[in-house]
């Protein structure tokens, strides 16, 4: 891509990297990875977002690129392993192969799906983790109260942490934790500064979940966390290596930091733009830069490129 005359980058290149399982709806990932004077940034809103919103995830990629992270507190980040919605034996061989990880999230609520493919995935997953390990299961939004309050009671016989974005409005988890004993955590929810006061305000939520890119960086999410005054859980919106360094960069920045991060989730990828990935080594990811030096192996093709340049362009305006 031609930036533009007098820009602070260097380089853009759209990257476009298959699924390993259909997740969120998609089968490919696609984005766009910058380099400027602090190092690389990723800006890869999903497809369905547009501009103003994705003006945000342009913001995250540029802190990144041009001017850096705040000081880190720690230097690794605690990690759960993601389980797509697919069938209870191949659960329990995605929490066997995550390099150490104690903490599943399972997704639940998936469309075709009923409460008893829930249930077995997660009674699998406990199963696979043993009766010390964590888990935590994500409707993304898909339940009604009524719906979420079965299932939460259902599924609450295996032992979970917290239940993620049960239901698809703040209003709508306000009443439902007034009806299930299992901590809920807000996520969809949470995507401007605005939001965690609603979220404390409505008695909503016990935990919310931060994401990078959707909040615009690493000290916008910082701002946000300490609005809400809730525990905070950062999470990953499924990208290459370079995307979730931010994520790990905010969880190292967070003065506390009392669950394990959705961001071991560069394994759901077939590939990726590192040598070097940022993958879980017993249970945690390291904090440190990465560096994408395979980027020409997984380059989006010219229309595919031009493609994010538009829209690069759009959340640049």
């Amino acid at each position: 891509m031609r930036l533009p005359p007098g820009s602070p980058l260097e380089l853009a290149a759209a990257y476009s990297i298959p699924l390993r399982t259909r997740f969120r709806g998609i089968t490919v990932r696609e984005g766009m990875l910058i380099r400027g004077p602090a190092g690389w940034g990723e800006f890869s809103p999903f497809l369905d977002y547009r501009a103003p919103v994705t003006s945000r995830w342009w913001a995250a990629a540029y802190e990144a690129a041009v001017d850096g992270w705040p000081p880190a507190l720690r230097d690794r980040i605690p990690v759960n392993v993601t389980v797509p919605a697919v069938g209870p034996e191949q659960a329990a061989a995605v929490v066997r192969a995550s390099a150490g990880c104690r903490t599943a999230k399972v997704k639940v609520a998936e469309a075709g799906q009923g409460l008893a493919d829930d249930e077995a995935r997660v009674a699998a997953v406990r199963d696979a983790l043993g009766p010390d390990g964590r888990i935590r299961v994500d409707a993304n939004g898909a339940w009604d109260v009524d719906a979420a309050t079965v299932a939460i009671r259902a599924l609450s016989r295996y032992g979970l942490e917290y239940v993620e974005q049960p239901c698809a409005t703040l209003e709508e988890m306000a009443v439902l934790r007034r009806r299930v004993g299992v901590p809920l955590a807000a996520d969809e929810s949470v995507r401007t500064a605005e939001d965690p006061l609603r979220v404390v305000g409505l008695e909503a939520a016990d935990i919310v979940v931060l994401k990078v890119q959707p909040l615009g960086g690493v000290r916008a999410a910082l701002r946000v966390a300490e609005a809400c005054g809730l525990p905070v859980v950062v999470s990953s919106a499924l990208e290459t290596s370079v995307g979730i360094a931010a994520g790990v960069a905010l969880a190292a920045a967070l003065p506390d930091l009392s669950y394990a991060c959705g961001l071991a989730t560069v394994q759901l990828l077939t590939s990726d733009t590192c040598s070097e990935p940022l993958l879980p080594v017993d249970g945690a990811l390291a904090v440190r830069a990465v560096v994408p030096d395979r980027l020409d192996a997984v380059r989006a093709d010219p229309a595919t490129e031009q493609r994010w340049a538009t829209r690069l362009a759009e959340a640049m305006a």
